[in-house]
């Protein structure tokens, strides 16, 4: 069944829902590791963990995998819990698996964020969540395209579980299998960072 909001409503407060940030790509298209390009006087995962911590989710993970040592060493991850993605080369789908049993067992689903993409508003994440009361995944219908984040309940753990591959997910959000949620944001999905030029209009953008 598929539902459609148009706007945000009043919602409840994010402290039973986690936020899981992937971070274990390796960049191979950009040719060095984009959680460490610079941005914003820190990093770029560093300026995305710092919006998704604004938001009050209950629990923030970060998934690592590509350059993990350096992340490790350079990221602010204080106030995050992080997972290590063992297989992420095998796309992004790997980076989820190995964050579920991660997950706090009161979390009620996670809202699924990009590491590369820092600038998500309040707007998009509050629709979202509008959304995610009444649908076991949900999605945000910016006005150029579909994009993150994404919200998942407890109840599709177990298929999230036995994805594989980079666009598993997508496929799971296309099988018609479970209650889906399009929350309208009136913007243009935010800007994630796979090649130079990527990164250089994140740079003109944050001007």
């Amino acid at each position: 069944m598929l539902v459609r909001y148009s706007r945000p409503m009043a919602v409840e407060a994010l402290s039973n829902i986690t936020a899981l940030v992937l971070a274990a790509g390796s960049s191979r298209r950009l040719g060095q590791p984009k959680q460490l390009l610079e941005f914003r006087g820190a990093t770029l995962l560093d300026a995305t963990i710092a919006n998704v911590l604004r938001f009050g989710f209950g629990q923030t993970i970060v998934t690592l995998g590509g350059a993990a040592p350096e992340v490790r060493d350079t990221v602010d991850l204080s106030k995050v819990e992080v997972v290590d993605s063992l297989h992420h080369t095998d796309g992004c789908s790997s980076s989820i698996v190995s964050a579920l049993d991660a997950i706090d067992p009161k979390s009620q689903g996670f809202f699924l964020f990009l590491g590369d993409q820092p600038n998500v508003s309040q707007d998009a994440v509050e629709a979202l969540a509008t959304a995610a009361t009444n649908a076991e995944i949900a999605v945000i219908d910016y006005t150029d395209e579909t994009g993150h984040p994404f919200w998942f309940a407890r109840s599709v753990f177990g298929p999230l579980a036995d994805l594989h591959g980079d666009k598993a997910v997508w496929k799971l959000l296309e099988s018609g299998r479970f209650t889906t949620a399009h929350a309208a944001v009136d913007a243009p999905v935010p800007l994630d960072v796979d090649t130079w030029e990527d990164y250089e209009r994140l740079l003109a953008q944050d001007d």
